[in-house]
């Protein structure tokens, strides 16, 4: 089979053919194996410094005597860039060819991370972290496209099964790694490596990428729909912004503002859209014609919400609710991240024979370990060590590793090649948006029932009546995977 084309310029006007993409057929060349692993590295880092920065956050305030508004945007700073720039950078790969848009990305992901490494104020590594989030916003989306037009068959879903794997593993590993690293003292570095390992191996992903990664575009993108693109940064950063910032400030009336602000914007957004579907819209609304893509789009934003809510409170039960160490709660995340490793080699192993049936599977097994969870905490109260809770936490990774790829695969099968870029861009911003959500709603369930007061029965009370919530959305994103298909290939909705 010919390997795909090695750094040769972008070639924007076809998709690349049956001929030159590696994974058509059922056995993949070396060259498609490079370009699958350089792409899963690209969508680590972006996944990983979204959280690595957590466990590192004491040792950067006392270094940069950063005071805590500017400690909180660090990590917001860098996720409101990436939320607000998805869309855009999307489409920005489908009109002028995803690897090439994948390298800009990585290129300046890369640069910002060296800027963070050395930075020496609170105030120049905040503007380190909005680049970087930037320069992941442009990077990102290219990853699903290019999986998407790129493999096909028992391939794709293997594809996205190590998708799924690598978004689980760096989901929770992040905050270990963050840890591990500032720990560490690397050359008396502190926490600075966190940031400054991500310089070779940027340097890896544009060396390998421009070599290994085939080049495609979309064969009739148009121009950049510039209203378009402001349009939706400024809907995204008017409800993203609030979301993120509403608990620390009490939520007064100006977040509310913003929001309904935010959703009017949105509707602005929509029907501008709608207008210009003939002069090369920022989003396809073709593309929610279709119940496969808005249901796995929706059932995404559950996930994402799922993960805003539960990992910060759950953290917080362990060292409040139960007096573990930061290192004994690291442990149970290793656990979690174990079960979410074995159930995405098992979704990628399975691929292509169940349909929805294996992501439904692995909701239904996270939502009956959560119940388990639940009944766990609420009867052992204080006494509930990491052995015991082993067993449902490793279940509950398990679970939630059988989702992510299988769902990527098919919400986005029939998503026609010259839109990869922006249904890519949409379904990670779903990710991000649900976040968000789930991060106001911690406010809601969570702090409101603690006060931020460190006792422990307080904690373990309100962490019980969060696992309430995670297991109805869990239940809902069960429901809306039966608009994915019962095949796994099948083309109909």
């Amino acid at each position: 089979m010919p390997s795909p084309a090695l750094g040769n310029e972008p070639q924007h006007t076809a998709e690349p053919s049956a001929h030159d993409v590696p994974g058509r057929s059922s056995k993949v060349s070396r060259a498609a194996r490079i370009a699958l692993v350089v792409l899963l590295i690209a969508e680590l880092m972006d996944i990983l410094d979204q959280s690595v920065v957590l466990t590192a956050l004491p040792a950067i305030q006392e270094s940069t005597g950063a005071g805590p508004a500017a400690v909180q945007w660090l990590t917001a700073g860098y996720s409101l860039a990436v939320a607000v720039g998805l869309i855009t950078g999307g489409r920005l790969g489908d009109i002028h060819g995803r690897r090439k848009m994948l390298l800009v990305g990585t290129a300046v992901f890369t640069v910002a991370s060296l800027l963070c490494g050395i930075a020496n104020g609170p105030g120049v590594l905040i503007a380190a972290r909005v680049l970087q989030g930037a320069g992941a916003a442009v990077m990102i989306p290219q990853v699903l496209a290019t999986l998407h037009v790129t493999f096909d068959g028992e391939n794709r879903s293997r594809a996205f099964g190590l998708y799924g794997a690598v978004l689980s593993l760096a989901n929770v590993l992040g905050p270990v790694l963050g840890g591990a690293l500032t720990e560490a003292d690397l050359f008396g570095l502190s926490w600075r490596p966190i940031f400054l390992i991500n310089v070779p191996v940027g340097l890896a992903v544009i060396i390998l990428g421009r070599k290994f990664i085939p080049e495609s575009a979309a064969k009739k993108a148009g121009g950049l729909d510039l209203a378009g693109m402001l349009l939706s940064a400024l809907a995204l950063v008017l409800i993203i912004f609030p979301l993120t910032e509403g608990h620390t400030h009490h939520w007064p009336l100006w977040c509310f503002a913003m929001l309904a602000a935010g959703l009017l914007v949105l509707c602005v957004f929509l029907r501008h859209q709608q207008r210009g579907q003939d002069d090369a819209p920022l989003v396809a609304l073709s593309l929610f014609r279709g119940k496969q893509f808005s249901g796995g789009l929706s059932a995404q934003l559950m996930l994402g919400l799922l993960c805003g809510l539960f990992f910060m409170t759950w953290t917080l039960y362990l060292q409040r609710g139960l007096g573990m160490s930061p290192l004994m709660a690291a442990a149970a995340f290793v656990l979690l991240a174990l079960g979410e490793l074995a159930g995405a080699t098992t979704a990628m192993k399975t691929a292509g024979r169940f349909g929805r049936r294996l992501p439904q599977a692995g909701a239904l097994i996270a939502l009956a370990s959560m119940a388990a969870y639940g009944l766990q905490v609420s009867s052992r109260q204080a006494d509930l060590a990491l052995l015991a809770m082993t067993v449902p936490v490793v279940l509950l990774g398990f679970g939630l590793g059988m989702v992510g790829g299988p769902l990527a695969d098919m919400s986005l099968a029939k998503v026609p090649h010259e839109n990869a870029g922006s249904a890519s861009g949409l379904y990670n911003t779903a990710m991000h948006l649900g976040i968000a959500l789930g991060t106001a709603l911690t406010a809601l369930v969570f702090f409101s029932a603690t006060g931020g007061s460190p006792d422990g029965a307080i904690n373990r009370t309100a962490f019980t009546g969060v696992l309430w919530w995670v297991g109805g959305t869990l239940a809902v994103m069960w429901v809306l995977m039966f608009c994915l298909p019962k095949q796994a290939n099948s083309q109909a909705d």
